[in-house]
């Protein structure tokens, strides 16, 4: 019996919808950040009220702030989710001599690492500080070098098996690992008293916007030789 897969979009109906997506979140984006560096008071005020809460629970429960402290600094940060796409390159170059993917994915992720970074030296915002902290991080705060390379490095995994095709089961784990991981790094980071809530958002914001323009420069080449013949990542 053939194992049911996860067909790649009509390449028209995803040409048509990335525009869309890629507008309204570059439009969040540049208000998030237009806010953020105008200081907006309302905006301040419920970063520093979330800030206080969940500082003062890190600190109320030191075990499960220890346990945060790994996932980010170890299983979530942004070098390992670097390796991981480094290492699907590699994957896709070996098994599959698919080198456009391989390239697309690895300049992909070094450019919204050059962006980021860029965007953290432009608008030089400070970060939370604490008399008591749990936490320390370097860099300026926003946006959230967490938070945005999660979205990138997962956005483009998930895209990649979905246009290539996989079976059900891999695909929903995938989905869930994905969700997971771009949700709870942003929440740990904020646990942790290292980053705003809005610093968060504008990462995940950005690094939304940068998968569906990558994906909108996929849609436009023809797929690898080797992608055409296969049909299904196996």
């Amino acid at each position: 019996m053939p194992i049911p897969s996860v067909e790649s979009p009509p390449r028209p109906r995803a040409e048509r919808a990335v525009p869309g997506w890629a507008g309204s979140l570059a439009l969040a984006s540049a208000l998030l950040l237009a806010l953020v560096a105008l200081r907006w008071h309302p905006l301040m005020a419920l970063d520093g009220s979330v800030a206080d809460t969940t500082h003062r629970w890190a600190v109320d429960e030191p075990g499960l702030t220890h346990a945060f402290r790994i996932l980010t600094d170890w299983v979530w940060d942004p070098w390992t989710m670097r390796c991981v796409a480094f290492v699907a390159a590699i994957w896709l170059v070996w098994r599959r001599a698919a080198r456009w993917a391989a390239m697309w994915l690895v300049v992909t992720c070094a450019l919204a690492t050059l962006a980021q970074q860029a965007l953290k030296a432009a608008v030089d915002r400070p970060r939370p500080t604490w008399p008591d902290p749990v936490d320390s991080a370097h860099y300026a705060a926003y946006p959230s070098g967490h938070a945005m390379t999660a979205t990138v490095v997962c956005g483009l995994l998930l895209w990649l098996l979905h246009r290539h095709g996989t079976d059900r089961p891999l695909w929903r784990t995938a989905v869930a690992v994905a969700a997971v991981s771009v949700t709870g790094v942003g929440l740990t980071r904020i646990w942790l008293g290292v980053h705003w809530a809005s610093d968060v958002v504008g990462g995940w914001l950005l690094g939304a916007l940068v998968v569906a323009l990558a994906v909108g420069v996929d849609l436009r080449r023809p797929r690898d030789r080797a992608d055409a013949a296969d049909g299904a990542l196996s």
